[in-house]
């Protein structure tokens, strides 16, 4: 699929400056017709498992339904007010209906791109990418990419160490104080397990000839072709399209200290 054998270096600066230019409008409609984009793309263009999408997007529309409430319950009410809207059996001025909507719907718009780049981005590439593309230190990332990698090992060892104070008669805790005292003994050996791994990752890349100098090959090369820009160009065109519509129908609006 195309999101996913794409630059992503490009990708993550074009969602960056995507994410930096919706933060500046303020109106409904461009971040709900761009949302609505976004979500399309993603799901015809990615290939990973839908479910797991919506999944992780359920908490930020939590989050949004929370914003939107909180600012229609908090927001200054305007002297005197204008149209009065309904929402949740509520009535509220015109004025902070559209407020509440702009942040909510900014929210959801920023994290359905950020998922778009969490699904269809390896993040060893991304790393990779950064290094060749953006120069990032070496020493850095591949710090990053070596903790990265011992995620999955620290979740395992967890598990081995769990099991073994079981095998040990170490009985379960009911209460929150056992619990509590249950992880402290979890956090000694985890923390020494962590520390050898480090060590021992350490010698091996130094044995390897590793100086963290920029100067050197690699075995996988990331290059940016004329087949990552489509992404950038056709992402901001929409967008500045849909400024166009709104602009068109008298519903765009730029921020400038609504709150």
């Amino acid at each position: 699929m195309y999101l996913h054998n794409m630059n992503p270096t490009v990708k993550a600066l074009t969602i960056v400056g995507l994410v930096i230019f919706l933060a500046l409008l303020f109106d409904p409609i461009t971040p709900l017709l761009y949302l609505l984009w976004t979500l399309s793309i993603t799901l015809l263009l990615g290939s990973f498992k839908k479910k797991y999408y919506f999944f992780y997007f359920i908490p930020f529309l939590i989050f949004a339904l929370g914003t939107l409430w909180t600012t229609l319950i908090f927001a200054d009410v305007p002297h005197p007010p204008n149209e009065q809207l309904t929402v949740f059996g509520f009535n509220f001025p015109k004025e902070d209906v559209t407020i509440a909507l702009s942040l909510s719907l900014r929210i959801l718009a920023f994290a359905a791109l950020s998922l778009l780049f969490i699904f269809t981005t390896n993040m060893i590439d991304f790393i990779l990418s950064l290094i060749q593309q953006l120069k990032l230190p070496p020493k850095l990332a591949y710090g990053i990419l070596a903790g990265y990698r011992f995620l999955p090992m620290m979740k395992s060892e967890f598990q081995q160490i769990k099991t073994a104070h079981r095998i040990r008669g170490m009985n379960q805790a009911s209460t929150f104080k056992e619990k509590l005292a249950q992880y402290k003994r979890f956090i000694i050996p985890l923390l020494a397990g962590a520390i050898r791994k480090a060590e021992r990752t350490a010698v091996a890349m130094e044995s390897k000839g590793f100086t963290g100098s920029r100067d050197r090959t690699y075995y996988r090369e990331f290059k940016i072709s004329k087949a990552d820009w489509i992404f950038p160009i056709v992402m901001f065109s929409v967008l500045g399209f849909l400024v166009f519509i709104a602009a068109q129908f008298g519903y765009f609006s730029w921020y400038s200290g609504q709150l």
